[in-house]
């Protein structure tokens, strides 16, 4: 179903890295949940004046609030794809974890009103006759609602997949809320109905217990989405396979001896600036070497549509004594921490012989860096009997942990 729509509303649809293709998933998601969310609210709100349900009532308006966060959504998708300007030069993409935010504020507010709904249904209880037509028609629309939340939710998380939306995610999450606050309602209407037809009067309100349950489910998963979207607005790790594809990629090509110093910033879901050091041979041509490096970048931007700047770094290829040392400081290494590397190993020889290199850890890694060097210098002094003073620079991922 999700694949018809997309072939009949959106142009070129399967390129969902041209962010005029991906706003328009986002645009269709969110006119699937205007209208889906319409219809809920109308119909559940005739129903609950009809039934004097309160319960029913605040479901619809819940509805209208989702309505309410998808036209939030359409907006967002619409500024995301504007073009880079002279105030945002980075391009809008990141209003989309804004969109997704006021999505998870709302949904936060919604279990509020629910458990404050609920809590005074349990205070002022009393037991009421039921007009068991109106209740059949109740669970019945009941019923509907949850089925269609089940699609839209569905509909939600596919669309939310193929484009990797934070938005999409935040209504998808959302529209589950719904299914289960909505099979409270439910699961209320039904337990009523049983007892008044088999004629015990309960002391206590069923449907609000089930109400302050339901509300405080959706508040704690309001919170969590809250902190999905406020993370990548702060900046966090990039996906490590997203990066190794496009590292092993580059390595791929003949002048590039390794890779280090990776860097990415992403300014919204598909919008990746990237920067690398690429180690190369000192001996090559520079100006040929400059020109592959710049056959790179372009290659990268066709193919990931990454924004790649590289910095070359040339490396002294068959020195037996950098060899031999960058062996033990790699033996040390791994007896430490096998998933340790170093890079930039540089001999200066004046004085004293100083060996220097950077090397990637963990923001909790135990030694410091005099500690290391110190390590490192003794190890190097027992396996050569030569006295090297070791600098190291310490440098911190930035790319998600395996």
């Amino acid at each position: 179903m999700i694949n018809f729509l997309r072939k009949l509303f959106i142009k070129n649809y399967n390129n969902t890295n041209d962010e005029k293709v991906r706003a328009d998933h986002g645009k269709l998601a969110a006119l699937i949940g205007i209208f889906s969310n319409f219809l809920l609210f109308l119909i559940k709100m005739i129903i609950g004046i009809i039934s004097f349900s309160v319960s029913i009532i605040a479901d619809s308006i819940n509805n209208l609030s989702d309505m309410a966060t998808s036209i939030a959504t359409l907006v967002g998708f619409h500024i995301a794809s504007r073009p880079a300007d002279k105030e945002h030069p980075y391009g809008h993409e990141r209003i989309e974890y804004i969109t997704g935010l006021i999505v998870s504020v709302f949904i936060i507010f919604i279990g509020g009103i629910l458990g404050f709904t609920s809590i005074l249904k349990i205070i002022n209880y009393k037991v009421e006759d039921i007009d068991y037509i109106v209740t059949y028609i109740s669970i019945g629309i009941l019923v509907f609602a949850i089925i269609l939340k089940v699609l839209q939710c569905i509909c939600y998380r596919s669309i939310a997949k193929i484009i990797s939306s934070p938005a999409l995610k935040a209504a998808a999450a959302d529209s589950l809320n719904d299914c289960i606050s909505t099979g409270a309602v439910l699961i209320g209407t039904v337990i009523i109905l049983i007892l008044s037809i088999v004629k015990i009067d309960v002391p206590f309100s069923i449907d609000g217990i089930l109400g302050v349950l339901v509300s405080l489910f959706v508040i704690v998963s309001g919170i969590k989405l809250v902190k999905d979207e406020i993370d990548p607005l702060i900046g966090v790790p990039v996906s490590n396979d997203y990066v190794k594809q496009i590292n092993e990629y580059i390595k791929s090509f003949d002048v590039v001896l390794g890779t280090h110093d990776i860097m990415c910033h992403m300014y919204g879901p598909t919008k990746c600036y990237m920067t690398i050091h690429v180690e190369v041979d000192s001996r090559g041509n520079v100006v040929e070497i400059h020109d592959k490096i710049d056959e790179i970048e372009t290659s990268v931007k066709e193919k990931f549509n990454v924004i790649l700047t590289i910095h070359m770094d040339p490396v002294i290829i068959g020195n037996p004594e950098i060899d031999m040392i960058k062996e033990i400081v790699d033996e040390r290494l791994k007896q430490i921490d096998d998933k340790l590397n170093f890079h930039d190993l540089r001999l200066v020889k004046k004085n004293i012989s100083t060996v220097i290199f950077d090397i990637v850890v963990n923001f909790d890694f135990r030694f410091t860096e005099k500690e290391l060097e110190t390590i490192i210098e003794d190890y190097l002094y027992q396996k050569t009997n030569n006295r090297y003073v070791v600098i190291i620079n310490y440098d911190h991922s930035f790319v998600e942990s395996e």
